[in-house]
């Protein structure tokens, strides 16, 4: 039978898989907020030079 605990205790995560999370959470992604918030400043931007 086999021991869970004892299972548990042998497991490593893959290295991979590790950088592949680095990678995911150190990347700096833009999302929809953040391209609203671009296009109002430059919205703003060309109107004031407008005036």
């Amino acid at each position: 039978m086999i021991n869970f605990e004892e299972e548990l205790k042998k497991f490593h995560p893959s290295l991979e898989i590790e950088e592949a999370t680095d990678a995911i959470y150190n990347q700096d992604m833009t999302d929809m907020a953040d391209l609203l918030v671009s296009l109002i400043k430059e919205e703003r931007a060309a109107g004031q030079s407008q005036e």
